[in-house]
């Protein structure tokens, strides 16, 4: 996991990105996709917010949002439809009662790029008071509130700490609300950023939303290796892919020969050692050593090692 002074946030850290978009607060007509807005803050966390005001707001702009006893910055990411809709969530779109109050100005981001060297400063001194009372937790990240009022300090912990110690002290420093969050090794990646495996950044920190469970068995379905240093993330947990590309693999699976399905093959026996997906190929092994790759249809009208068709399929459910 890349380290706090390098990351890479492609959302939120304003000191990477130039000002633009930046706007007086239009109150020109738009559309009605606008009603409600994403708002992508420091460390990829976001939250949706109703635009009641039907300000003329574009994705990549920073605007001034309601907040816990205040208000906070941040940049559109996505409007309207392009929100997805999650029948499991039964409030998913009943978030207008917080409301965008205004476009931001360069002052306001401005404003915004200065804070993120007191949360610098902030986090060091964060990383000094866990030391000196001997904490058994690992600080991740400080984030102040755009107006000041409050800030968050993220820390990943195996048990419960007792922090309250902690925050006194804090609060005395700092001179606000204090706020301190116990959060997950996968949120931890996603605050934090970096590269996968792949090469490309983490899915947490660009399109995925959610953690949805990840167990082993998903790996089994797609035929991958148990090993540990090739199925975990960054994070150090099995990787998200494995999730989102699970419906490819069962889709696939319904539509190919099981593995050790015994064939005739030009005269010779032959059973099914192998799948590859992605080429829509069966790999056959024939009793002469010899390997052949087929289609799945070809495999199908193949005669069993009795004369008669393979089963494709298990019947059972």
């Amino acid at each position: 996991m890349s380290n706090r002074n390098t990351r890479s946030d492609p959302i939120a850290m304003l000191e990477d990105q130039p000002v633009q978009n930046v706007k007086g607060g239009s109150t020109e007509p738009v559309p009605s996709d606008l009603a409600l807005v994403e708002v992508a803050f420091k460390g990829n966390r976001r939250a949706r917010y109703g635009n009641t005001l039907g300000l003329a707001v574009e994705v990549g702009e920073h605007v001034i949002v309601e907040a816990e006893r205040g208000i906070d910055l941040g940049r559109v990411v996505r409007y309207g439809d392009q929100i997805p809709r999650d029948p499991l969530r039964v409030d998913a779109f009943n978030d207008e009662r917080r409301k965008i109050v205004r476009c931001a100005t360069e002052e306001d981001v401005l404003n915004r790029v200065e804070q993120r060297a007191k949360e610098d400063d902030a986090f060091l001194d964060f990383q000094r008071r866990i030391c000196a009372r001997r904490l058994a937790m690992k600080p991740v990240d400080v984030e102040w509130q755009f107006d000041g009022k409050k800030v968050r300090f993220y820390f990943t912990a195996e048990h419960r700490v007792d922090f309250r110690a902690l925050v006194r002290d804090l609060a005395g420093v700092h001179r606000t609300r204090i706020e301190l969050r116990q959060i997950g090794v996968r949120d931890e990646a996603r605050r934090l950023g970096g590269l996968a495996p792949c090469g490309r950044p983490l899915c947490c920190t660009t399109f995925l939303t959610d953690f949805a469970p990840i167990t082993s068995q998903i790996a089994r379905d797609q035929n991958l290796s148990l090993n540990p240093s090739k199925l975990s993330g960054l994070c150090g947990r099995l990787k998200c892919c494995l999730r989102f590309e699970h419906t490819f693999y069962q889709e696939m699976s319904s539509r190919f020969p099981r593995l050790g399905l015994e064939v005739i093959y030009g005269g010779q026996q032959a059973h099914v050692t192998k799948h590859d997906y992605l080429h829509e190929k069966v790999v056959l092994q024939l009793d002469s050593g010899e390997r052949v790759s087929l289609t799945p249809d070809d495999v199908k009208s193949l005669p069993d090692s009795d004369g008669g068709l393979p089963l494709v399929q298990d019947e059972s459910p």
